[in-house]
């Protein structure tokens, strides 16, 4: 048997707040979600305008490998501590510093080198070579 039911719209036509086109799915609200928060002038706004909700941010590093760097001004700065704690040891009138066994893996040029020192790193910046040498020092590269 055919059960006849009227339709739940027409029941509710003449209702107070209901109406002709409203309450579709979700196409009066704008949208799922968030959709339309805050766009009324009388509507407190929402919280997350404040915060870095919407769009995209900063971006995603395509370096593959993790690159720990000390400056020629940090080493000249660390070898009395370095000395102290037996870290780096004294060859004639040079300090030898093996910076790849303290985790270093990159020497960059900024400050000067007021001592005879050789050191022993993965990588180092052109200026380096010629700041070092000009000390009367040692840069040794290894890979």
């Amino acid at each position: 048997m055919v059960v006849r039911k009227r339709k739940k719209s027409s029941r509710q036509y003449g209702t107070h707040g209901w109406g002709a086109n409203k309450h579709r799915n979700s196409g009066m609200r704008g949208g799922y979600g968030n959709a339309g928060t805050g766009k009324k002038s009388d509507n407190k706004k929402p919280s997350i305008w404040a915060t870095d909700y919407f769009g995209k941010h900063g971006f995603v590093s395509r370096q593959k490998k993790d690159v720990i760097s000390i400056t020629l001004r940090d080493v000249e700065d660390k070898i009395p501590n370095w000395l102290a704690g037996k870290k780096i040891q004294q060859d004639g009138g040079a300090l030898v510093i093996d910076l790849e066994k303290m985790g270093y893996t990159k020497l960059l040029s900024t400050g000067k080198v007021t001592k005879k020192i050789k050191i022993t790193i993965p990588e180092a910046s052109a200026g380096c070579q010629e700041k070092i040498k000009a000390a009367g020092g040692e840069l040794v590269v290894a890979q």
